[in-house]
């Protein structure tokens, strides 16, 4: 392996060169030296930006002078479209003040093509230095992330106390209306208020706990009866230009949640919709089955005929203080996920401007409420302090995998990456089971369990595996290490069973 440092692994090698012979060349040089590498090669605009459009190289060397194409456009062209890839030239033409020039421009190198001896070290070490600049930006994204969620625990704390007693009345108001009028509609009135005082106090006491990092009490919650009381709660801000639909499925169909909590992410949702909705249109709120397979998941659709988003609006739809509103605090939606990932659900939101929204809440689906008797789930045995290395490069997943498997008595070590797992196991050893996404980044799944083998690992490994992306799409795992697939989105008592299954325990 050229230059010392951790191991590449595969990489990706784009040559930008006219010369199948030199390409030839280039690439038997850097094979010779070690490097697991790919290679495809381009030599014209077309075809480059065609390669760029569908595939993602580790790196590119280019000629400078091609006919009708030159390395600078090829540098341009990048820089355009991937600025993080690193770029060498590898020519024959270029003197001192065109490789000043060229570094200049953004090339990360040059290589003088008939004095190739430095390429495959000047090629690892390019590689090594945009991978430490990709991680080195996401710890800093992650980061802020931390910051700007700790100011949001904070204004929680200091709020709630606020919010409690500007509540009270609304616990109270409802019974002495009551008590003073015998008129259904009034009594209509304060059953709407008392619900609404209610519901306010408990969504207090689930801010506390999400700063305290502590989960609110779940309950079974039969669909039927949560969609009648957000419908209820609705009706005093619905519009009359916006018709409600509620639709349950099955009118047994349950879940395992919090109450409240998931209540506020429906309306949440639901007032959201309507406020997209300024000429009026249908609001739709509809439960269902999510396949047909058995187990399976509720499907809660929360859709509208509104204004719809633009891409860039869904691609940070989830950011914290992002908000499109005049008077938004871009806080709702960031709730809404906390809540549902809380559950091990996922949310999933499709929309297109001019025609409207969908919101898929998919949610793990009790299964005792669809069934026959009341035969409860058998128990998993907890863990003995077995020892689990947790890969994920979803951080939200991560660490809510690291905290139910810790209280389940497990030691737990997590890492965001393959990088990250491989510098656990150097410096921690082996662990009992490993559980890994299969779309972790810098190693996949595969050979981060490959490179776990080599060290000597026998265990079994749990393999999270969407099933669009299958882990092993060769169909080969690891000789010598029991893979059990579990597909996503995840249920927390699935997870644990299959951890215990893993083990080998009852």
């Amino acid at each position: 392996m050229p230059n010392k440092g951790a191991p590449l692994g595969p990489v990706r090698i784009l040559l930008v060169e006219d010369s199948p012979e030199d390409a030839e060349l280039l690439s038997d040089q850097l094979l010779e030296a070690g490097l697991l590498a790919g290679f495809e090669r381009v030599d014209s605009e077309v075809a480059l930006r065609r390669v760029l459009a569908d595939w993602t190289p580790d790196i590119v060397l280019s000629d400078l002078s091609m006919p009708g194409f030159s390395g600078y456009q090829a540098l341009q062209i990048l820089r355009e479209l991937h600025p993080r890839v690193p770029f060498i030239f590898v020519s024959g033409t270029m003197g001192e003040e065109t490789a000043v020039e060229a570094l200049h421009k953004g090339a990360n190198d040059y290589i003088i093509k008939h004095q190739t001896a430095r390429l495959p070290s000047a090629v690892a070490r390019a590689i090594r230095e945009s991978r430490s600049e990709v991680e080195r930006q996401r710890v800093e994204d992650e980061l802020m992330r931390a910051q700007r969620l700790e100011s949001l625990a904070l204004l929680a704390a200091g709020l709630s106390h606020d919010l409690r007693n500007i509540l009270q009345p609304l616990l109270i108001v409802p019974d002495l209306i009551r008590d003073r009028s015998d008129d259904p509609k009034i009594i209509r009135l304060a059953d709407v208020i008392a619900e609404c005082g209610r519901r306010g106090h408990e969504m207090v006491e689930s801010m506390l706990s999400f700063v305290r990092g502590s989960r609110q009490p779940s309950e079974r919650i039969v669909l039927q009866r949560l969609f009648q009381a957000v419908g209820m709660l609705l009706k005093s801000s619905l519009p009359r230009n916006v018709d409600l639909q509620l639709e349950v499925a099955d009118d047994r169909m349950a879940i395992e949640a919090n109450y409240t909590e998931l209540q506020q992410v429906l309306l949440n949702l639901a007032l959201n919709a309507i406020q997209a909705m300024p000429d009026g249109g249908r609001l739709s709120l509809v439960a269902d089955r999510a396949g047909s397979e058995a187990g399976g998941q509720v499907r809660i659709r929360v859709s509208d005929q509104g204004v719809g988003m633009d891409q860039a609006t869904l691609d940070r739809l989830f950011s914290p203080f992002f908000t499109t509103k005049a008077n938004g605090t871009g806080l709702g939606l960031v709730s809404c996920h906390r809540i549902v990932d809380s559950i091990g659900g996922q949310i999933k939101v499709s929309s297109t401007l001019g025609e409207g929204t969908c919101f898929d809440l998919l949610l793990p689906l009790q299964e005792a409420a669809l069934g026959e008797g009341d035969d409860e789930q058998p128990l998993v045995r907890p863990g003995r302090g077995e020892r689990l290395l947790v890969v994920d490069d979803e951080a939200t997943r991560l660490s809510l995998l690291g905290n139910a498997l810790s209280s389940q008595g497990y030691r737990m070590r997590l890492a965001s990456d393959g990088a990250v797992a491989m510098r656990h196991l150097q410096e921690a050893g082996l662990p009992d089971v490993v559980l890994v996404d299969s779309g972790i980044p810098l190693l996949s799944a595969a050979q981060l369990l490959a490179e776990m083998q080599a060290m000597g690992y026998r265990g079994p490994a749990i393999v999270l595996e969407d099933s669009q992306a299958p882990a092993f799409a060769d169909g080969q795992t690891p000789a010598g290490i029991s893979v059990h697939v579990l597909p996503k989105p995840l249920e927390m008592q699935r997870v644990f069973r299959a951890v215990a299954d893993a083990l080998g325990v009852d």
